[in-house]
């Protein structure tokens, strides 16, 4: 039987060491880590993007992923977003009694390797112990550093006239927990990856980027709606120009559920001048994780429907979507 986290593990004594060295540290050695202060001292940038996340996924390993890589990629993107360069990550473990140290070993290096891809820096971390029944949590924070005269990109900067592009298939993590759950057999895997190189490439471009936005909990219809609020203007969009797999598709229609609002972990929105759309979908398409971009619709200035996101449906037809109602699938990330 494999060993698993005690209370003792939490003691800040010599079982919390054995697992700080024998886990954690070689996992994400750096200099500024290792060095093993209360704080890390890092070199930084009059202007910086700051973010912070906690991740509760189940399971905790998954087709395509698991917690650790989930809360890389998840607090990544919230950098991107924003236009800024990821440089700096804390972690904070919260692990149950009972969780297995082989599980452990294998979400920290997950972990590890995809903040190399990300090229971002674990500079600190924490480690707690509680009873419980073997579960694991981690909450993370992000730095990025953002460049001297870099765009400004914010919902609020959506424009009348700019295309809406969405930089892959949707509903992909939601299906994949889902299926897990529900322990149902398929070739669905999850998208959660870190978007670092599509977002770089967009912005060396010197396109016009407008707004991006991640599309996690809530999914594509939160999200879309979330934006036509904040910057005041209509949002049209058009069904069968959103990407989506064939097994979500079948899968969405045997569960009963929507696509539009389904999670994603790898996937972004973004809003920029009509004028430079092809040129941004090629950018996008030729990156790691976005050969599957699609420009879906466009922002109008329409006074009696502003604010409003509607959907041109695949029969004729238009549909007013608005943000998740309820609980949505719960600790899909």
């Amino acid at each position: 039987m494999s060993d698993v986290i005690t209370v003792a593990h939490g003691s800040g004594g010599s079982e919390t060491k054995k697992l700080i060295d024998g886990i954690f540290a070689p996992a994400f050695a750096n200099e500024t880590l290792l060095a093993m202060e209360d704080s890390a001292v890092v070199k930084g940038s009059e202007k910086i993007a700051v973010t912070t996340d906690s991740f509760v996924v189940t399971p905790l390993e998954y087709r395509g992923g698991d917690i650790g890589r989930l809360c890389v990629c998840g607090t990544v993107n919230d950098l991107l977003m924003r236009g800024a360069i990821p440089r700096y990550l804390t972690c904070g473990f919260i692990l149950e009694s009972g969780l297995e140290i082989d599980v452990l070993k294998r979400v920290v290096q997950s972990l590890a390797d995809t903040a190399k891809e990300a090229n971002i820096n674990i500079v600190a971390g924490d480690t707690k112990v509680i009873d419980g029944k073997g579960g694991l949590y981690i909450n993370t924070a992000g730095v990025g550093l953002i460049p001297d005269g870099a765009p400004d990109i914010a919902a609020a900067n959506t424009k009348e006239g700019d295309v809406i592009i969405v930089s892959g298939t949707m509903g992909d993590h939601h299906c994949t927990i889902l299926s897990h759950r529900l322990n149902i057999e398929s070739d669905m895997q999850s998208d959660n990856a870190p978007l670092v190189e599509m977002t770089e490439k967009l912005v060396d471009s010197g396109i016009p980027i407008h707004t991006m936005r991640d599309v996690t909990r809530g999914g594509l219809g939160t999200v879309l709606k979330e934006l036509a609020e904040s910057s005041g203007k209509t949002f049209y969009i058009d069904e069968e120009s959103i990407p989506v797999s064939e097994a979500v598709k079948d899968f969405a229609k045997l569960m009963g559920t929507d696509v539009m609002y389904m999670g994603n972990e790898g996937k972004m929105v973004l809003t920029l001048p009509a004028e430079y759309s092809a040129k941004a979908l090629e950018l996008i398409k030729s990156s790691r994780y976005g050969e599957n971009a699609a420009v879906i619709g466009e922002v109008k200035n329409e006074e009696k429907r502003n604010k409003k996101l509607i959907m041109r449906t695949m029969l004729g037809g238009e549909r007013s979507l608005d943000i998740l109602r309820g609980e949505g699938l719960p600790r899909i990330c």
